[in-house]
């Protein structure tokens, strides 16, 4: 059986916006653990707002919550799709050439989620799809 082209006309647009939303929150975790200390993550504990990882927690933060509303979507995504790329050639490759073993998987999907939203963009269900930006 095959699906008709109409299918993935309508569907392409909402399923990226459902991606861009769970990313969103899933990033937001990260600034929120940083920054607010909830979810309770130890090795955040007495993190300094102007550190490198401070500026992670608000990069996480704001970031997450502009791809969570879809609010500059692209932008937005080119930023944190550098970010995640940085930050796993910084705390990542330098211990094993490989993202399984260096514990950068994360980082990884991360920095590719976050280049196809910049370049595809919002998707449904976003602030840009309403101001025709999507």
């Amino acid at each position: 059986m095959e699906i008709s082209q109409s299918f993935y006309a309508v569907w392409t647009p909402r399923i990226r916006g459902i991606l861009r939303i769970v990313t969103g929150c899933l990033f937001l975790q990260h600034g929120m653990a940083k920054l607010f200390g909830v979810p309770h993550v130890a090795m955040f504990d007495g993190l300094q707002l102007f550190s490198l990882m401070g500026l992670a927690g608000v990069l996480e933060l704001v970031g997450g919550l502009l791809l969570i509303i879809g609010l500059f979507t692209r932008p937005t995504a080119f930023v944190l799709s550098g970010f995640m790329a940085v930050a796993y050639f910084m705390a990542h490759a330098p211990k094993g050439p490989l993202p399984i073993l260096n514990k950068g998987e994360l980082a990884v999907v991360y920095c590719f989620v976050f280049l196809y939203l910049a370049v595809a963009g919002a998707g449904a269900f976003s602030i840009d799809a309403g101001r025709g930006k999507a």
